[in-house]
């Protein structure tokens, strides 16, 4: 009764017709499984202490991310709770998470790896088909775990983009497409991955969404990426040969086998947040949040069921 309450009241202000009545109809609906509601609670919490831009996240003692109007930061608790809700799991290299403040479809996950310094001299050798081999079997690895959360197996297909490095910026882009091993996938994930080198290790920015939005969504991506900044003292540049950590990998690990399993798991929260969209819908957008587009075809059979 609460949260039918807390829902009616969020519809007093300033929220479209149409998903207030959709929220209501939902907070009136039956009770959901305990997972469904681990996953609501999860979405309220995060939305709870959203920091909406424009301003500017500090992304631990490393770097800052000046985040623009339009976005939203779920801090790291709540955003380890969302995604540990969605099946994924998190640990110490994860920061939190972004999302839009729009009907966009996406989420954009923030790491920082303390890897050492990165040698980014084997850009200009690698070959961007064995470095997608080495996705692949890094992915099917993967599906053990996969497995264990019972969720479906996936496969990496294709380069949506593939490697690109910016020396000058030192930002690495890259994206591949990850489709369900088993049944027919007609718009499969994609992460669409880009990644900022430091001094001490790398800030990960890994956007998950879908195989029909890419092409618009992927915007985001970059704008984000811009917004990166590392503190004085932390920056590529200020490496020192004598003192200073040199990472065990090169850049080429990045795409390859270190970012393989990272795909895996965020590959299957793009398919596991289609299992509970409506909770996720309800909570989000109770807030004049994003992940509109997750829940529109659910939303269509609650209004003709009613």
């Amino acid at each position: 009764m609460q949260w039918i309450r807390y829902v009616k009241h969020s519809c007093r202000f300033d929220l479209p017709l149409l998903i207030c009545s959709t929220l209501v109809s939902l907070a009136n609906a039956q009770t959901q499984p305990s997972t469904e509601t681990e996953s609501k609670s999860a979405w309220q919490a995060a939305a709870a202490v959203m920091q909406r831009g424009p301003q500017g996240i500090e992304l631990r003692d490393q770097a800052k991310l000046q985040l623009p109007e339009g976005y939203a930061y779920i801090p790291t608790k709540e955003a380890s709770r969302v995604m540990n809700a969605m099946g994924n799991q998190t640990d110490s290299r994860f920061i939190g998470l972004i999302v839009p403040l729009s009907d966009a479809s996406w989420f954009v996950t923030i790491d920082f790896e303390p890897a050492g310094y990165i040698k980014d001299d084997d850009a200009k050798d690698w070959k961007a088909d064995e470095l997608l081999d080495n996705l692949k079997e890094g992915t099917e690895a993967g599906n053990k775990h996969r497995s264990e959360l019972g969720i479906p197996p996936i496969q990496v297909t294709r380069w949506i983009e593939p490697p690109k490095y910016e020396a000058s910026t030192h930002q690495l882009v890259w994206s591949a497409e990850a489709r369900l091993k088993n049944g027919q996938d007609s718009d499969p994930t994609i992460n669409y991955n880009t990644y900022v080198l430091g001094r001490e290790g790398y800030v990960s920015m890994d956007l998950v969404t879908n195989s029909s939005s890419i092409e618009t969504d992927k915007n985001a991506a970059h704008e984000l990426l811009r917004g990166i900044d590392f503190n004085g003292g932390k920056r590529y540049a200020d490496f020192n040969s004598s003192t200073d950590k040199v990472a065990a990998y090169g850049l080429a690990a990045l795409v390859g086998g270190i970012a393989a399993k990272k795909l895996g798991l965020l590959a299957l929260a793009g398919a596991f947040i289609l299992k509970f969209a409506k909770l996720i819908a309800v909570a989000v957008a109770a807030f004049g949040a994003g992940i509109v587009k997750w829940f529109r075809r659910d939303k269509m059979e609650t209004a003709k069921g009613d």
